[in-house]
């Protein structure tokens, strides 16, 4: 049988419905995308909802609907663990026929007072069951679960891409239960079974299930089963070296969308948060899966840092085309529960992406520059701006509109006009633009003013113009 490495490349994101996709099971499911993704293998979708008091269809779709905004598209339909659960009963009752397992008929009332008297006389609480090892023809009628005979001596040893090698002492670990006494297999069980059938060759998941691989470990082995690559990854912690919570801020991937964020630059920087090439900080998506590989993640907990998010997320939106930046802007009011944009402004705003994409490091930061293009007359000047219309200042702008009435509409001809203009009052550009920009925008900080005219165009400039002169 060939090695799990030695196969076609199958990872797997298996989150639980619980509540929204968290910015961990992002990066998990990320890590698991660029791994399949840039060796040709299969990445597979599997939504782990066998609590059913705690899984929700609304918490579904929330991951389904994070997935697809980060872009980590999966093979296959999505597979639902609970609708599974005939097949991880049919394993523990195997596991039962060849020895590996057991029916117990301890009740919980039994295990815990067992554990009572155990730390009263301060020994181990691990659970021993009198019923591993008892005769067949003394098993009474009544409810029982099935627990996996676990080795009692010697260790069990996973081999992990991230964290090296780690030893497990057999005599720490129980004989878990695989299938409960009301015939419901549990998680531990499901897990496995569903890795094996779907040909999971690498379980690329947080170091927090590093204990649960060495009792998985075990059902595999009990079956005959290949075991898969193990790669267990630190988690996210906050600025502070916490563990990441909502006092660092965004947990949800969708809250980075509606706080506008682009999807690539989030790519970016969540493969980098816990793994690196070389000194590399910005890079597209496909250099990333030809250079993601498990023993480039770090064995520290990632620290969750916006500085460089939103430096990283500003390199991806400068480099946008400018169609693609469009739909993520759109997608982006939408997740924010902002007005999409009317015909009008989103024709102005895509041809003014060129004078405003560059600087921004958000989707709310490039709006905000786009303000003269998006806002429609009358332009109202906010307290800064409003102090560059004096009654000189809109004499000039009288002055300069007619001149404007013929100019060709180039960058080129506007300026010469506007230089020649300025030069013939006597006075320097910088006292020219300041009332331009208040007619044409409302704000003292804009883009330049030849592209916000070239922008709005011809007619909307001298409106405005004319506009801030009679006011």
């Amino acid at each position: 049988m060939p090695a799990a490495s030695d196969k076609p490349v199958v990872t797997r994101f298996a989150p639980s419905p619980t509540g929204y996709l968290h910015i961990g099971g992002g990066r998990t499911a990320l890590f698991n995308w660029l791994y399949a993704r840039g060796r040709k293998g299969t990445f597979l979708l599997r939504i782990e909802d066998t609590d059913r008091e705690r899984s929700t269809p609304e918490a579904t779709d929330a991951i389904l609907r994070g997935l697809t905004w980060l872009g980590l598209d999966w093979d296959g339909e999505v597979v639902s663990q609970f609708a599974r659960k005939d097949r991880h009963a049919e394993v523990a009752r195997e596991m039962l026929e060849r020895g590996a397992a057991y029916k117990c008929f301890s009740t919980q009332e039994e295990i815990e007072a067992f554990r009572e008297a155990a730390r009263a006389e301060g020994r181990s609480t691990l659970f021993r069951s009198p019923w591993r090892d008892a005769d067949p023809a003394s098993h009474p009628d009544a409810p029982f679960v099935i627990r996996m005979k676990a080795p009692r001596s010697g260790e069990t040893v996973i081999e992990d891409e991230v964290q090296g090698t780690v030893r497990f002492q057999n005599e720490t670990l129980d004989d878990m239960v695989v299938l409960r006494s009301d015939g419901t297999p549990t998680y531990m069980l499901a897990v496995v079974v569903d890795d094996h059938d779907m040909g999971v060759t690498h379980v690329i998941r947080g170091d927090d299930h590093l204990n649960n691989a060495a009792r998985q470990t075990m059902v595999y082995e009990a079956m005959g089963w290949e075991v898969p690559v193990w790669a267990h990854i630190p988690l996210i912690h906050g600025p502070d070296g916490k563990k990441l919570s909502k006092r660092h801020g965004a947990l949800g991937v969708e809250e980075y969308q509606a706080m506008g964020y682009p999807a690539a630059g989030m790519r970016n920087y969540l493969a980098r948060l816990g793994w690196s090439h070389g000194d590399d900080e910005f890079f597209t998506s496909e250099q990333a899966m030809d250079w993601f590989d498990l023993g480039g993640i770090g064995r520290s907990p990632a620290r969750l840092d916006f500085k460089k998010l939103e430096s990283v997320c500003g390199q991806h939106i400068a480099v946008m085309e400018h169609a693609e930046l469009m739909r993520e802007i759109a997608a982006y009011l939408a997740a924010a529960r902002k007005p999409a944009l009317t015909d009008l402004q989103a024709e102005r705003l895509e041809k003014g992406l060129y004078a405003l994409k560059d600087r921004a490091k958000t989707f709310p930061e490039l709006l905000e520059k786009a303000r003269f293009a998006l806002e429609s007359r009358p332009i109202v000047a906010d307290d800064a701006a409003a102090k560059a219309l004096d009654p000189v200042s809109r004499g000039i702008l009288r002055e300069l509109t007619p001149m404007l009435q013929a100019a060709s509409w180039s960058k080129q001809d506007l300026e010469a006009i506007l230089t020649a203009f300025a030069s013939e009052k006597g006075m320097g550009f910088g006292k020219l633009a300041a009332p331009l920009r208040t007619a044409l925008a409302g704000r003292t900080v804009t883009p330049s003013v030849y592209d916000m005219m070239l922008v709005i165009g011809r007619d909307e400039t001298i409106a405005r113009l004319e506009d801030a002169a009679a006011a």
